[in-house]
């Protein structure tokens, strides 16, 4: 059956100013296709399409729709959105996003696919630096901005493409891995999945989908991903941090917090990997990286040159400013596990207190994972927790973020409810001395509340 994109000459994006909508709608334009798109507002990303001569339109009218032989939609984007209605009306087929990622990824024939909970974009991002750094010319699609990219994606002519694998609403199941990673599996997207078994299971079938003459790549350090391997009967590979195909060892860190450790391939002492990001999560990133970068003959002295140059992409334990001696850093991640790592890693900077301001984006996952046995906070000597961002859920008064505070302070007792960012910036002014550190952590609108801190 011929790919909706296939018999597609113009496609009209809406939502085409995320990250993801974006690099897809470029890298199509590449490949030959006329592009125009829609969005509520300008965007860095919407920017970068009108300098490459793609039209956006800023708001949403059934007429921008008018033309096109295909429409691509981000998950955000209602049934009733007029460019919608439109499109049904007068028999215009439509695709979201992931389903057009996925019928993207089949015009290559290697696609190296990121899966994990946590860590995907880092590893992507990873895997771009090495890309440049051994001139591999493959398609790159991130779920977040680069600088390196000047945006989500790059555009290659190789027949190699490497992209994130998001497992929201299983939309990973769209694509054609010939080279799948898998870094970790964990409880999270519970208002989708339900349960940890659920989300294995789309694992599982996510793993199904690599050919037999393809690969896998599996993280050892998590318990998940373990109980996954001895049901694969495709070629498999392992990496972690003590054991695995590839693995770490003697791992040290320097005044930032940027580890340095011996990798190992298949026991034997390949060199030394020094990173410019922080955290032993970054460490199982870039195990991750090495174990791919190999499978397409990349030497070390590249890799190890590309994670020497690597700096975090946009919401990744990102430097935000100063005031008043206090540093404000940002990190995206919003899981327990994610916020573990984030506050491990502010360990290792040099700091007097951490304060964690954590802004939690669903009453569901506050709920699930942020009212009982509460332990990610115990490395940070204050939480402060402003109120619950509504994300893509409406409140019915299931939790607030004061259950939080009450599920936090029972296991760590560090944490006070502020409600505002204005009320927080009022408390850091009154309590934070130079040399104190801040965390702002979420994945709501706390990147941007976050300027009030400073």
């Amino acid at each position: 059956m011929t790919a909706a994109l296939d018999s597609a000459k113009r496609i009209h994006f809406i939502g085409i100013g995320g990250c993801s909508m974006s690099g897809i709608a470029r890298i199509l334009k590449a490949q030959g296709h006329e592009i125009t798109g829609s969005d509520r507002d300008r965007t860095q990303f919407t920017d970068r399409l009108e300098r490459e001569g793609i039209t956006v339109y800023y708001g949403h009218k059934a007429e921008q729709a008018k033309g096109a032989d295909l429409i691509v939609y981000s998950a955000a984007i209602k049934p009733d959105n007029p460019e919608r209605v439109y499109g049904r009306e007068h028999g215009i087929p439509e695709l979201e996003r992931s389903v057009a990622l996925g019928q993207l990824s089949a015009r290559f024939s290697e696609v190296v696919a990121v899966a994990g909970c946590h860590g995907k974009t880092t590893i992507t991002s990873m895997l771009a630096f090495v890309n440049e750094q051994a001139h591999l010319d493959a398609t790159v699609h991130v779920g977040g901005f680069m600088e390196l990219l000047g945006g989500g994606v790059r555009l290659g002519k190789s027949d190699l493409f490497i992209t994130e694998a998001c497992e929201y609403v299983e939309s990973f199941l769209t694509l054609k891995p010939t080279l799948a990673i898998v870094n970790n599996i964990d409880n999270d997207h519970l208002d989708y999945y339900g349960d940890i078994e659920h989300i294995i299971d789309a694992f599982r079938k996510f793993l199904a989908l690599v050919p037999d003459t393809g690969r896998i790549l599996a993280c050892t350090d998590d318990v998940y991903v373990r109980e996954l391997l001895p049901e694969l009967r495709k070629p498999v590979e392992t990496y972690g941090l003590k054991n695995g195909d590839y693995h770490a060892d003697a791992i040290a860190y320097d005044a930032l917090g940027h580890p340095s450790f011996d990798l190992f391939d298949h026991a034997e002492k390949t060199g030394r990997v020094s990173l410019q990001v922080p955290g032993r999560h970054n460490v199982i990133n870039a195990l991750a990286v090495y174990a791919a970068a190999k499978q397409y003959g990349v030497p070390f002295s590249d890799y190890a040159a590309a994670m020497a140059k690597f700096r975090n992409t946009s919401r990744r334990f990102e430097l935000l400013g100063e005031k008043n001696g206090v540093r404000v850093f940002h990190d995206y991640g919003h899981h327990p596990n994610e916020i573990r790592e984030t506050l491990a890693a502010a360990t290792h900077v040099p700091h007097g207190k951490i304060f964690c301001v954590f802004q939690c984006n669903s009453y569901t996952r506050a709920r699930t994972l942020f009212t009982q046995n509460v332990t990610c906070f115990s490395d940070a000597d204050e939480v402060l927790v402003p109120d619950i961002y509504p994300g893509r859920e409406v409140d019915t008064g299931i939790v607030h973020a004061r259950d939080m505070v009450a599920g936090i302070n029972a296991e760590s007792n560090n944490a006070v409810y502020l409600g505002t960012f204005e009320n927080i910036a009022a408390y850091l002014d009154a309590h934070a001395t130079p040399g104190d550190v801040v965390i702002t952590v979420g994945s709501g609108d706390v990147y941007r509340q976050s300027q009030k801190l400073l």
